[in-house]
């Protein structure tokens, strides 16, 4: 006999939340600061949890179990991680907060000082973290478990997959450059790499878990190879790490995040311009369009190198998205720097800008440089670029309108539309079909809509091949 009236439905409505109600697994929240990196190793110690019995629920719900992995790359990130955490009181009073990561390896005591934080681990620890929690009791007084940075020199696999599109997967961690404004070497110790691989095995079982693309994670990913085995030398390069990958059926499209422009070696930059897989996008940091600054800095590059590199993609690959990162009012930073910094990058060929405001880090050398420049004018040169920025992703995007294009259409849907990007870093937006989520589609925008991306429709294949017969002719 088949059950279906409305009496029946009621009842496994009733049934399905008295389940819900019976259910007594401690639940755990997560709140992930920073990079791209953070939100991989944030995923891995969320599996870990799991494993445990955990239920993951979201941070805006009431949970047995705050976890905070921060980021200390600027102060802003400090003071957010103060904020998230007296959010996480405000839920449930009597839940355990938990704060990981960069910001807990730099600050422990500080954070250990903030009402309501039961526990602090830092580099090495947070991947350990349910080892910890078995015996924590809230005490009001917590516990810190943070080693020495120097000890953090064995990589942890990581990788996150917050929709069913796109994955972040860690392959390398650490740095060994000694940037005069940064901690993160401070933070996350030595550069190390996974093995070469085990980098191949986890992207073919994410590709085969459904996962379309797959963007290569680490703080300085182009130092790839060194402590791949412990050791300190490099065991392989980041060129091979890419020439294997490319070879990984299960997955259609590989993305490099950040990458220093040093590394950018010519080979590599030969090899994304003919791989199957490599998605023909940059992301270089630049930091300073000034060599007085770059060198103030310590960076191990020059503004003529990073030109010659730009140059290179975009002959190779005319249609590649360049991205870069820029900080504004670092100390000596004078009106004759800056000024030197945004003429390069208004004549520099690139997508979109990453600007930052400088902020004074302690135990960094660039703290205690002269020739400080006032907050109110670090703030006007930040607005200044970011409105360049604004106006190279629009003219970027303009390029592309009329023009088919290959979109990979993601989960989240906005105003009945939904989002995605091409290989090439262009988003486009299309109308919600939930069939549509993770499968490639051909798309042609007309117009840009109010955020500058495309608003795009679907076209069939016969439509893309006769647009390619088009521009044979």
């Amino acid at each position: 006999m088949l059950f279906t009236g409305p009496r029946f439905l009621v009842k496994s409505f009733e049934f399905v939340l008295s389940l819900e109600r019976m259910d007594t697994r401690p639940k755990v929240a997560f709140y992930t600061l920073g990079c791209k990196l953070n939100f991989s190793e944030t995923a891995a110690i969320s599996r870990r949890f799991e494993d445990e019995g955990y239920v993951k629920t979201g941070f805006e719900s009431v949970a047995d179990v705050y976890v905070i992995n921060t980021c200390s790359v600027t102060e802003q990130a400090d003071k957010e991680c103060r904020r998230i955490v007296r959010s996480a009181q405000r839920l449930n009073p009597e839940a355990i907060i938990c704060v990981v990561g960069c910001y807990a390896q730099l600050q422990p005591d500080a954070i250990a000082a903030i009402p309501g934080v039961d526990l602090v681990l830092g580099a090495s620890d947070k991947f350990s973290i349910t080892q910890y929690l078995g015996s924590l009791t809230k005490t009001g007084q917590a516990q810190v478990h943070r080693c020495e940075v120097e000890a953090a020199d064995s990589f942890v696999a990581a990788h996150s997959t917050g929709d069913r599109t796109r994955a972040f997967l860690k392959v390398q961690d650490g740095c060994d450059y000694p940037c005069t404004y940064c901690t993160i070497p401070l933070a996350r110790g030595i550069s190390r790499s996974e093995r070469l691989e085990k980098v191949v095995e986890s992207a073919r079982n994410l590709g085969a878990s459904g996962i379309r693309e797959v963007v290569l994670t680490g703080v300085n990913i182009g130092d790839y190879g060194k402590g791949e085995f412990g050791n300190k030398r490099h065991e392989h390069t980041f060129l091979e790490l890419v020439q294997a990958l490319d070879s990984v059926k299960e997955v259609e499209r590989f993305r490099i995040s950040s990458i220093e422009p040093n590394l950018v070696q010519p080979e590599l930059i030969d090899f994304v311009a003919t791989s199957k897989r490599f998605a023909p996008h940059f992301h270089m940091p630049l930091q300073s369009g000034s060599n007085t600054i770059l060198k103030l800095m310590r960076r191990r590059y020059l503004r003529e190198l990073y030109a010659e590199r730009v140059e290179r993609i975009l002959t190779r690959m005319p249609h590649a998205c360049i991205g870069v990162d820029v900080i504004t009012g670092f100390p000596g930073e004078g009106e004759e720097e800056f000024a030197e910094t945004a003429a390069f990058l208004r004549d520099l060929p690139v997508a979109y800008l990453h600007v930052f405001t400088y902020s004074e880090r302690a135990d960094t050398p660039a703290a205690s440089m002269p020739g400080a420049v006032p907050q109110k004018i670090r703030q006007q040169r930040t607005r200044e670029l970011r409105l360049l920025s604004a106006r190279k992703r629009l003219a970027y995007h303009t390029r592309f309108l009329q023009q088919p294009l290959l979109v990979l259409p993601e989960a989240e849907a906005k105003e009945g539309r939904m989002g995605g990007y091409t290989a090439n870093y262009v988003r486009c937006t299309l109308p919600y079909n939930e069939k549509l989520i993770n499968n490639p589609v051909w798309v042609k925008a007309a117009r840009l809509d109010r955020h500058g991306n495309l608003e795009a429709t679907l076209i069939s294949p016969v439509d893309h091949a006769n647009a390619i017969l088009q521009e044979i002719i």
